[in-house]
């Protein structure tokens, strides 16, 4: 199913978001094993780089945006709206947002230990260095419609 499909059925079954606009995405190394965590309402938020949005000259997300999250395939999997979007030091990140990012054990020391590794490959490849002082950005959201 396209992303046109799955939005219009969305749409049927939800007419109130009709003059939305949406975004389609995957999330990071494993596209659908992530987006499967947000479907069993495990994975309520995710990370990413500030550094990457300032680099791309992106605009951060907003509270009420809404994404189809695309498997590894680019088949949507879900449908999200964003609730919460800020940015935190990394190394202040603490055990609820470890819990709410809903990989591994949802421990502190896994998140910690998953995203040393993801922004030790991430950032060479963006020709920087990582270090635990980099801003990150924290989306939290809701799974809308599967």
């Amino acid at each position: 199913m396209t992303e046109e499909q799955y939005w219009k059925q969305f749409i049927g079954k939800h007419p109130e978001y009709k003059d939305k606009s949406y975004t389609a995405w995957q999330f990071g190394a494993d596209p659908d094993m992530l987006a499967e965590l947000v479907i069993s309402g495990k994975k309520t938020l995710t990370c990413s780089s500030l550094k990457e949005y300032e680099l791309e000259n992106e605009s951060l997300p907003e509270a009420g945006e809404l994404s189809i999250i695309l498997g590894r395939d680019d088949t949507p999997k879900c449908i999200i709206e964003c609730m919460k979007v800020y940015t935190i030091v990394f190394k202040d990140a603490d055990e609820e947002l470890a819990y709410k990012e809903g990989e591994g054990d949802r421990s502190l020391s896994y998140w910690r230990q998953a995203h040393l590794d993801f922004f030790g490959w991430l950032y060479p490849e963006m020709g920087l260095e990582f270090n635990e002082d980099e801003k990150i950005v924290v989306e939290e959201f809701k799974c809308l419609y599967v």
